[in-house]
């Protein structure tokens, strides 16, 4: 049967071990295991790193990825996400798409009969997760037991798929948001039947208490700029600048999987500063995603 990676959910199994495959592969440990193989790649959002990353990737693998934005298929003309995906699955070998829309994710995933991969859609990010769990693992060595606190809009497809990867992994999770951008309350009860230790809370002086991990995230996401004035508005004071990280433990790490904007969710000291991983988490994308494939190909 064909795996797919559309949630965290689908990788509570083997999360440790794609991890360690991810980290091996960095050390140029792989095999061509993508020889003759092809990735279509549907873009609905716009990327740097989801793109360059699967690209180079598949590229490393031996493979090959094609790019399609909606403006060069026929899903952006009003043909079905069902047609799609089977049309695709007769041409291709796995199918990573970025979506606005989970929905449709889903859809995609449930017709066609290659592996999927979630790319971003408005309610997960799961190949950024693994990524960030791998950074976390290389830094700190270990997984279980850490604390991991997000500052930032808490009903985004990010504090999604980290509640549910934190939970996977042991970690405990902590998310520091004004009320109204507290997650979905699914990814809350999902995180705590699987054992992770959850806390919400809005902002205060010792939000970041025992952290081992600050991660924030945009405040604006893609679809969102309609909103842009009023999220401003309501987050200010959750910038993470180098106050929020002095409340944080001497040696946690600040991580964000950008774009950044700076003087908006994180200054530009925090993010360019001594504590900050953000560029070895960006390059880990590479590195994560090979990872899948092979989990998903062996």
């Amino acid at each position: 049967m064909k795996k797919d990676l559309i949630s965290m959910l689908d990788v509570k199994e083997d999360l440790e071990k794609i991890i360690d495959y991810a980290i091996e592969m960095k050390k140029g440990n792989y095999e061509k295991f993508m020889e003759g193989k092809t990735m279509a790649m549907i873009f609905e959002k716009s990327s740097t790193r989801t793109r360059v990353s699967f690209e180079v990737a598949m590229e490393k693998l031996g493979g090959h990825a094609i790019f399609l934005s909606k403006n060069d298929i026929q899903l952006g003309r009003g043909e079905t996400i069902e047609d799609t995906a089977k049309v695709l699955s007769r041409y291709v070998d796995v199918i990573m798409y970025r979506a606005f829309s989970h929905e449709n994710m889903k859809e995609l995933a449930k017709h066609a009969s290659v592996p999927v991969i979630n790319g971003l859609d408005d309610e997960e990010h799961p190949c950024q997760v693994i990524a960030d769990l791998m950074t976390i693992k290389e830094k700190k060595g270990r997984l279980v037991g850490l604390t991991l606190v997000y500052f930032g809009d808490g009903d985004n497809n990010m504090a999604h798929s980290l509640l549910l990867g934190c939970a996977i992994a042991g970690m405990k999770m902590r998310i520091v948001t004004p009320k109204k951008f507290w997650p979905k309350e699914y990814y809350v009860e999902k995180a705590r039947e699987l054992g992770g230790e959850v806390e919400i809370e809005e902002i205060s002086e010792n939000a970041a208490r025992n952290a081992d991990v600050i991660v924030t995230d945009t405040w604006v996401s893609m679809g969102d700029e309609a909103e842009k004035e009023e999220r401003l508005k309501i987050f200010k004071g959750y910038t993470v600048d180098e106050k929020i990280m002095t409340q944080a433990k001497p040696d946690a790490i600040f991580m964000h999987c950008l774009p950044a904007y700076y003087g908006y969710e994180v200054t530009k000291e925090v993010a360019h500063g001594s504590q900050s991983v953000i560029f070895d988490e960006a390059e880990n994308r590479l590195w994560a995603q090979m990872a899948v494939l092979k989990w998903l190909f062996e």
